[in-house]
């Protein structure tokens, strides 16, 4: 790909007036740097994306929930063509991967992984041979997900969790070797890898190890992504029910668990019973204190915090392009089915561990963001699908091309831990005016519940204690210390005062980063002549002085400005969107039609008052839908913003 196919894009931007560019949208800034193009897709087929692998003759296989396999060929379009399905093969059992490798394709049906030849060359699969298959209790959730070839040749597959019958979201392993990795080679030999896996949509592989990602529910307190090392217990306990299996590389038992961290359960045959009684507050341990008690457990390499990074995250892509795709070659792609997004990941190695940091990427796919793979001109394709549960976006399916313009956007590159602090790199020279201002950083570090219920709020919230910085001599990196960094803990930074230097208007645009600090980096911290600081004491307390009484000024100005106002205003939809798609709230309700859940529209004939709807975001209440999908609790939205999107809801009626 050249930068001249998108001539067009750069001499629109020319024409962007001042106005227009004060009302640009996230997604219209990601845009400049990154453009989705929508393949069409005749209407006779349903394209609900499950896998998705690029031939080396530049086609396209993607493998449908629905159980088709389709060859598409020109699907970047460059010859001016539209691109053109054939149907390979069909009657899979729900497959949700698809991986190519020696003139055949792999595909994990929910019960099998199984190997599909094309032997007489005539474009549709003769052969269907089962590699190796596994047992189905016949509940709905036991996807299975695949394959990835790992550097041996060798590949892995991960199995979900069944519900429970008590609560719906309650995770079970009925049958083996669900909750579980399996390394499976080529001949058919299977070897049980590691368990602890809820919903492990999202298979990866980097630096030559295999990485997953899971979703939020039940002993998940948020999605993130874990280093599976063979024998590694990753945190839902339902799969240690096969720990004592002959071939199992899982020494901790089902038993042994639950009795050292005294959940008081009921057991029978290593299953649980009765996980009602357990109260929703009970044991707020986090799992890295579990971890010290069995050497097994296995902590996140990278938290993405639920909400805001996702909310049912998917692929992982390295990026192997060289440069095709932008500034970002050999980080980590990672989507999200719920908020039809992708995000971005670095990852490094401190003390033996895995750890890094995340930021968002790119929002506004049509549907949600299943699987993702690399086109022979470095763009990346995306399979899509809402599966039914709702997704952002206006569509319920879909394939989609995200191609770099060639504009570097000026981002935050990475994120280091140092041993007093975080380094920051960023693709282009930072204003040195507004990168010395100590002002123009902020941040949190927080963590999540290790808990037997839905999810988990934050807790252990703390405001990081930024106490100097350091710009480089080229600009490209910034050094802050920090004085209160915690290990395990998620550190959220926020930089959105920090300028290019080239041009002091542009702002970055994605503003903060989530870092997963496992281990504190060994090495010298910088000397304190070396930070940009308060020169004293009487210093610091005038410059705090100041500052306060300019906050109480602007405090005062506001307070006359809102007498001037109702103090319900209905906040206009300009202001609502951007909170209904951090809140996730687009994933499953649309303001006029039903989704997941009820329309805004609906919800708004109940008359409930601002206050009530607010309590139902935090504790829903699923009797009085009974027509819908139960909703989880929603207490990561913040309550000034719940009450904005509950005045919006009532505006509706």
């Amino acid at each position: 790909m050249t930068i001249s196919r998108y001539t067009f894009l750069l001499a629109g931007l020319l024409l962007l007036t001042p106005a227009l560019v004060a009302q640009e949208t996230l997604q219209d800034r990601e845009n400049q740097y990154y453009q989705i193009l929508t393949l069409p897709v005749p209407e006779d087929i349903l394209l609900e994306v499950g896998g998705l692998a690029t031939l080396p003759d530049g086609r396209i296989a993607l493998c449908t929930r629905r159980g088709d396999v389709w060859m598409v060929e020109n699907p970047d379009m460059y010859a001016g063509g539209t691109p053109q399905y054939t149907l390979f093969a069909q009657g899979l059992h729900e497959p949700l991967g698809l991986a190519y490798r020696d003139n055949a394709l792999y595909a994990v049906q929910r019960g099998e992984l199984t190997r599909l030849r094309d032997t007489n060359g005539d474009g549709v699969a003769d052969r269907y041979e089962t590699v190796y298959d596994w047992p189905l209790s016949g509940h709905y959730h036991e996807y299975s997900y695949g394959p990835k070839f790992m550097p041996d040749g060798s590949m892995m597959v991960t199995t979900n969790v069944a519900f429970g019958d008590e609560e719906w979201w309650r995770g079970e392993s009925r049958v083996p070797w669900r909750g579980w990795t399996m390394r499976i080679t080529g001949e058919g030999e299977m070897e049980p890898w590691a368990t602890g896996m809820r919903s492990p949509c999202g298979l990866g592989v980097y630096d030559g190890e295999f990485f997953y990602d899971d979703n939020q529910g039940d002993w998940m307190g948020s999605g993130a992504i874990w280093h599976v090392e063979k024998g590694s217990f990753t945190g839902h306990p339902a799969g240690l029910r096969w720990s004592e299996e002959d071939n199992s590389p899982v020494s901790l038992t089902q038993e042994a668990f639950f009795a050292k961290i005294d959940r008081r359960r009921e057991m029978e045959n290593g299953r649980y019973l009765k996980p009602s009684n357990i109260p929703d507050e009970a044991d707020p341990d986090m799992l890295f204190e579990v971890e010290k008690d069995f050497t097994q457990v296995q902590v996140p390499a990278v938290w993405l915090p639920h909400g805001i990074l996702g909310i049912s995250n998917s692929e992982i892509l390295e990026d192997q392009t060289s440069g095709q795709f932008g500034p970002f070659a050999g980080q980590l792609f990672v989507g999200d089915q719920g908020q039809s997004k992708i995000m971005r990941v670095v990852l490094e190695k401190v003390k033996g561990q895995y750890q890094g940091v995340a930021f968002d990427f790119r929002s506004g796919f049509q549907s949600g963001v299943l699987r993702m793979d690399w086109g022979s001109d470095g763009s990346l394709y995306v399979g899509e699908t809402n599966r039914g549960w709702g997704s952002a976006g206006t569509k319920t399916s879909g394939l989609e091309r995200l191609v770099w313009t060639g504009l570097i956007p000026f981002e935050m590159k990475t994120v280091r831990a140092m041993p007093d602090g975080f380094e920051i790199e960023f693709t282009k020279a930072v204003d040195p005016k507004s990168a010395k201002d100590l002002d123009a950083y902020s941040g949190q570090s927080f963590i999540y519940k290790y808990h037997p219920v839905y999810g988990s709020p934050t807790i252990k919230k703390e405001p990081l204690n930024i106490a100097g910085v350091v710009v480089s001599d080229n600009g490209k990196t910034v050094r802050l210390q920090v004085t209160n960094m915690r290990e395990h803990f998620i550190h959220q930074l926020n930089v959105p005062g920090i300028r290019a230097a080239q041009d002091t208007s542009l702002r970055i645009l994605h503003p903060t980063a989530y870092y997963t600090l496992n281990a504190i980096p060994d090495g010298t911290a910088l000397a304190n002549d070396a930070w940009i600081r308060y020169s004293s004491a009487a210093e610091r307390a005038k410059e705090e002085a100041k500052a306060l009484a300019a906050l109480k000024a602007r405090r005062a100005k506001a307070a006359q400005k809102a007498t001037a106002k109702k103090r319900d205003a209905v906040p206009m939809y300009a202001e609502i969107e951007p909170l209904l798609i951090r809140n996730t709230c687009t994933a499953c309700h649309n303001p006029n039609t039903r989704q997941v859940g009820p329309a805004f529209k609906e919800i708004a004939k109940r008359g409930y008052t601002p206050e009530r709807i607010v309590e139902l975001i935090y504790n829903p209440e699923p009797e009085n839908w009974p027509d819908y999908t139960p909703m989880a609790p929603m207490p990561q939205v913040p309550r000034e913003e719940a009450l904005k999107i509950a005045r919006w809801i009532n505006s509706l009626k």
